[in-house]
């Protein structure tokens, strides 16, 4: 009878394991961390009206709602006061226009209000940093409406 020799690999294995092991306790502890970074508190702000926010911030994400301006009538007006809103409600979430993601822009006449509109926003929109967007044209709620902005953007 011949006892089992142990073979030249048999330490290798016994370490290859403990590196496995160890490996893995890591990711178990990687993963949780990820999970418990990603359970963050909603914060909302402007809640009075009973169909939305004005602001929601989840996860280091600044969402608003979409912003619009009946005061005047011509488009490179009404698209600066919305965008001074737009900075109004950033800065109400501690955050601003140069750490923009997205925005979505609906215009009532596109092929009319387009260039016009265009030109107030490259004169607003941070250069350096500028959103991702989105402008279609849109049946407006009221009738003097004539664009209507909702952006997101990062808080750090």
């Amino acid at each position: 009878n011949r006892t089992p020799r142990s073979s030249p690999f048999s330490s290798y294995r016994k370490l290859a394991n403990k590196l496995l092991t160890r490996i893995a306790r890591t990711q178990i502890s990687h993963s949780h961390l990820l999970i418990r970074s990603r359970t963050m508190a909603t914060t909302r702000i402007g809640t009075e009206d009973p169909r939305m926010s004005k602001i929601v911030i989840h996860n280091g994400i600044v969402y608003i709602s979409g912003q619009t301006d009946g005061t005047t009538t011509d488009i490179k007006n009404q698209t600066a006061n919305v965008l001074k809103k737009v900075d109004d409600l950033l800065a109400q979430a501690n955050t601003d226009k140069s750490k923009l993601l997205t925005s979505s822009i609906w215009l009532k006449d596109i092929s009319r209000d387009f260039k016009d509109m265009n030109d107030v926003w490259n004169g607003w929109v941070d250069p350096n940093n500028k959103p991702v967007r989105a402008t279609v044209e849109a049946n407006m709620a009221r009738e003097q409406l004539l664009i209507e902005v909702q952006v997101t953007a990062a808080t750090e």
